[in-house]
Order: structure tokens, then C-alpha cells, then sequence
């Protein structure tokens, strides 16, 4: 197993503060989206509908991605030009900034001033497989007639952007739709898909004084272990499940939270961070098995999104963050592991899910694959409370960059290609 580095005191406390910082972008992010949109998004359940027609699965489809053979997750980033597209693989990237007009300004670099695209021109290659090549009418398809709901942070809030923009072009304009309703964003395929893609805030997936939409802040986190029935009424419905939770958590080595369900002041406590999170998950995972049908759900977990705030940790001797990053890190013969990815964490979820005896959740190991990516990151060219840095901040990129979101087209886009791959299959079997 590969051994994260132990982070001093002194790190910890840097961490803990340019965490802090980047993740008040959310409030702000969320807060200028309510001002978009003053009506209700019209959500669509569907039950006891005739099937739908059957999906015209390519050769690519059916000789690819297996599960069972292949393990996604294991693999490198190759440069996909124009010469190296073939007819199994996909074009990176699949959308640009002005193509999808769903991008919040936190995710467009390049129109915030990036210089370079390079980062948009990777593409995942599998070490044993390839992935069936995206398209966002068979994605469509593989869910028509169903709610697929995202749920997390600020990062998940970019997968689920990185989904509706590989699959908005495919859906005739006047059959589409895009509503912000806190704590959701809803996007609706309708026409013959009658789809909806949906984001649910939830940083810790728990009930938590931080579940409004933008009232809310990283410093004065209070969080309810054993409470999770206000979100689960608005999850049970849906059709496909996409959870993730972490960043919030690692803000500080400890947190304040109840354990009596009503969180009652007298009540608080103080854990270490990864009992909390523990004691989270298993609540979580007690909800998956009263409140899910597996016969008609999906549910899936997508582990930690790596950051890169030290460059010391790929480039000994050095002294910077993800700023200026073009190229990702190379492996030199071992798998890269950062300090900003919490191995206990992930093997707390690992064993959480392991555990689960009625209901299936699908593990996305992301974060091995989005590792090397140090050069994926927002930096100085995203927002900071609802407004661009200026040009004094960007000139102190130690200090302001970004080193946690990820630029849109971009990194999102992989962990979104590999979720249809297990979607297909899924169909396919």
C-alpha cells in the first residue's frame, strides 16, 4: 500500500488555512446562482413507464470497458491530439468553455485568463482496457426517464457541471433546461430522454449547521454524525446516486459535532476527524439500506479529489503550489500519493462499503488517476467570494491560487467518462 507523507504541525496549519480560504468560493458561488433563476425547475420521477427503446451498442461498446477484467482506475494519461483519436477512443476534450453555457465563472480558466490549454488535452487511458468513447446521446439514453443526483461539495458541484456540459449539445435547445433552486441545480433533458441531472449540496453528506446553500463557512463547522433523514427525502427518489465527502471534513484535525440526532447544544462534542467520519459514513450507509431499492437504483462513491498545494511534493527543493503547473506529474516508476489524500479516510470508506449487505454502492477510486494532475487546477484564474482575484492577487499566487477546484473542460471530465463506462456496462449486462 502506497504510504502518504506525514504532514508537521506547521503544514497542517497551512493546510487547514488555504483549505479554508478556497472553500468559502462555494457560498459565494451558490449565492450569485440564486439570482439566475427565480423559477421552479420541473423535476420529473418516473415510475411504471413502458421501456424504453433498446441503445445500439457499437462494437467499441461491447469489446471495452468489463468491471470484472479491467480496473479503470489503473492506468496513464496520454496526449490526445488530433492524430491520436481513434475510433475507441474519445476527443479531449469533449466541450469547450464557450460550447456549454452551465459553466460557472470559478471553472473557466481560459476565459479568466489562463495562457495555456494544455491541461484540456489529456485523456485516461486504462492499463488493460479501453473506455467505450463518450456520447452524450447514449449517456442520455442509458438514463432516459430517470433522476440522476450528484451530492457533495463544491468539487462534486464541478462533476456534475463537467456531466451536464458532455451532454447539453446532444439535446435540442428548446428541450433543455437549467434551474438553481439551493440546494440544488437541476438540469432537464427532455424530448424523448426526459431525463434530469441534479446537484445536491451536502459537504458532509450528514446533516450539518453548513447544508444551507450559502449561508454557511468552513470556520464553524458543527455537524450532526447520526442525522441525514432532510437530505435523504430529496435523495430516495432519484435513479442514480453519486455521493462525495471530504474536503470539508479535512479542514482541521478536529470537529465539533452531536450524536443524538436533534443536534442539541449540550450535546456537542469534540471528534477526531476520522472518527466523525466514520461514524458519518455508517450513518449514511444505514440510510442506503432502509431507503434504497437496488433492483431499480444505482448508487456510487466518489473517493477524495487529490489537492496540490505543496510543489515540493513532486518537485523536491522547491517552494510553490499548483501555480504555473503545465504538464501532469510523472510517475517515476511508483504510484504518486500526495499529503492532501487522507489514505485512513479512504480505507474508513472502503470498509463502510465492504460492509453493506442489501445494497450495492459502486467505489470510483478517482484519486490515484487525478494525483498526477497538478496541472489541472483553477490557481489564480477562478473566483475568490464570488468575484475573479484582481491582478494584485494573481501576482501572489503562494497565497491565493487554487489549488483544490479543477478548470472545466478538465480533470471532471475523466471521473464522469469512467461513471458512463459503469453506466453502459450496467446496461449492456
Amino acid at each position: 500500500m502506497i504510504q502518504p507523507t506525514l504532514l508537521q504541525p506547521a503544514d497542517r496549519r497551512l493546510a487547514a488555512a488555504a483549505i479554508a480560504s478556497i472553500l468559502l468560493l462555494g457560498s459565494a458561488r451558490l449565492l450569485l446562482d440564486i439570482f439566475k433563476t427565480n423559477h421552479q425547475p420541473h423535476l420529473s420521477t418516473i415510475h411504471n413507464k413502458p421501456s424504453p427503446p433498446p441503445i445500439f451498442l457499437s462494437p467499441a461498446d461491447r469489446r471495452s470497458f468489463s468491471p470484472a477484467k479491467c480496473n479503470p482506475f489503473e492506468g496513464q494519461w496520454v496526449w490526445n491530439d488530433d492524430h491520436n483519436v481513434t475510433s475507441s477512443s474519445s476527443p479531449s476534450p469533449l466541450y469547450t468553455e464557450d460550447s456549454c453555457p452551465y459553466l460557472v465563472k470559478q471553472t473557466t480558466c481560459q476565459r479568466n485568463g489562463r495562457p495555456d490549454g494544455a491541461y484540456q488535452r489529456w485523456r485516461w487511458k486504462p492499463a488493460g482496457c479501453e473506455l467505450p468513447p463518450f456520447e452524450a446521446a447514449k449517456m442520455l439514453d442509458v438514463v432516459r426517464g430517470k433522476r440522476v443526483m450528484f451530492v457533495g461539495d463544491s468539487v462534486m458541484r464541478s462533476q456534475f457541471e463537467s456531466m451536464v456540459c458532455m451532454v447539453q449539445a446532444a439535446v435540442p435547445r428548446g428541450a433543455r433546461s437549467f434551474d438553481r433552486v439551493p440546494p440544488r441545480k437541476v438540469f432537464r433533458a427532455g424530448g424523448e430522454w426526459d431525463v434530469t441531472l441534479e446537484y445536491y449540496w451536502a459537504p458532509f453528506i450528514v446533516e450539518s449547521i453548513s447544508d444551507h446553500a450559502t449561508n454557511h463557512t468552513v470556520h464553524k463547522r458543527l455537524v450532526s454524525l447520526d442525522a441525514i433523514d432532510k437530505h435523504g427525502a430529496t435523495w430516495k427518489e432519484a435513479d442514480v446516486l453519486v455521493f462525495e465527502s471530504y474536503v470539508w471534513w479535512m479542514h482541521k484535525p478536529f470537529i465539533n459535532a452531536t450524536y443524538d440526532r436533534y443536534g442539541s447544544p449540550e450535546n456537542i462534542r469534540e471528534y477526531d476527524v476520522a472518527t466523525a467520519y466514520k461514524v458519518a459514513m455508517e450513518t449514511w450507509a444505514n440510510w442506503l439500506e432502509a431507503n434504497i431499492n437496488p433492483r431499480r437504483q444505482s448508487v456510487f462513491f466518489m473517493s477524495m479529489s487529490p489537492t496540490h498545494l505543496w510543489s515540493w511534493e513532486w518537485r523536491p527543493g522547491s517552494d510553490g503550489n499548483c501555480f504555473n503547473e503545465t504538464y501532469p506529474v510523472e510517475p517515476a516508476g511508483r504510484p504518486y500519493w500526495g499529503t492532501g489524500s487522507n489514505l485512513q479516510i479512504m480505507n474508513i470508506i472502503g470498509d463502510v462499503i465492504g460492509r453493506l449487505r442489501r445494497v450495492k454502492v459502486t467505489f470510483m477510486n478517482i484519486t490515484q488517476l487525478s494525483e498526477y494532475r497538478k496541472d489541472g487546477h483553477t490557481t489564480v484564474y477562478g473566483e475568490r467570494k464570488g468575484k475573479l482575484l484582481t491582478g494584485e492577487q494573481r501576482s501572489d499566487p503562494k497565497n491565493f491560487a487554487d489549488c483544490i477546484h479543477w478548470c472545466l473542460p478538465g480533470v471532471p471530465d475523466t471521473w464522469n467518462h469512467i461513471l458512463y463506462a459503469y453506466l453502459l456496462h450496467s446496461y449492456r449486462s
